[in-house]
């Protein structure tokens, strides 16, 4: 009897570590593409109205080769039809996309820069509506970050050869024509 309770017991011990348990939620902006990295640090403030239609963010981002995100939506929480950079970050790049009715702005700076940067982003809502402008401005720290070294030294190129200074006679074959 003891060693069917202890079995049951050990059954069930197993069997616990097998419940569903919900998964950990990762904070910012979903990954549909399964490939984008995200910042050690990122941290966005919320966007603020500038004006009419006009709208600003700043962010913090460390220049680890992963990307910092900013979400945008219209009234009415939905996305906006359409947008575009310009100008475009100079220590960086801005990609844009639509995500479950929400607009995301990532931003993804230079690896290893450190400094300021600043992009603007222009958000149409639809056809013959207005449009709005997101002004972003991104303070980028590269505490940390290391630039890898390359393993293989590039090739150098050989001496070229020594010009000869003597001078090699050629003979011409002579050509007979027959009548």
């Amino acid at each position: 009897m003891r060693l069917s309770s202890a079995i049951l017991v050990a059954a069930s011990a197993v069997l616990a570590g097998c419940q569903n348990k919900p998964g950990l939620q990762v904070a910012g902006p979903p990954d549909p593409f399964g490939y984008m990295k995200r910042s050690a640090v990122c941290q966005v403030s919320p966007v603020k109205s500038a004006g009419p239609a006009q709208k600003t963010a700043t962010m913090s981002v460390r220049s680890d080769d992963g990307n910092c995100g900013v979400l945008v939506q219209q009234d009415g929480e939905r996305s906006y039809a359409s947008f575009g950079v310009a100008p475009a970050p100079e220590h960086g790049k801005a990609f844009l996309y639509n995500y479950n009715d929400h607009t995301y702005v990532m931003y993804t700076p230079n690896t290893a820069y450190a400094g300021q940067d600043h992009f603007s982003v222009t958000l149409i809502r639809g056809p013959g509506q207005p449009r709005d402008t997101l002004d972003v401005t991104a303070t980028v720290d590269a505490t940390g970050v290391v630039v890898p070294t390359p393993m293989v030294m590039a090739p150098t190129p050989a001496p070229a050869p020594a010009k000869s200074t003597s001078r090699t006679a050629t003979r011409r074959r002579a050509k007979t024509t027959h009548p």
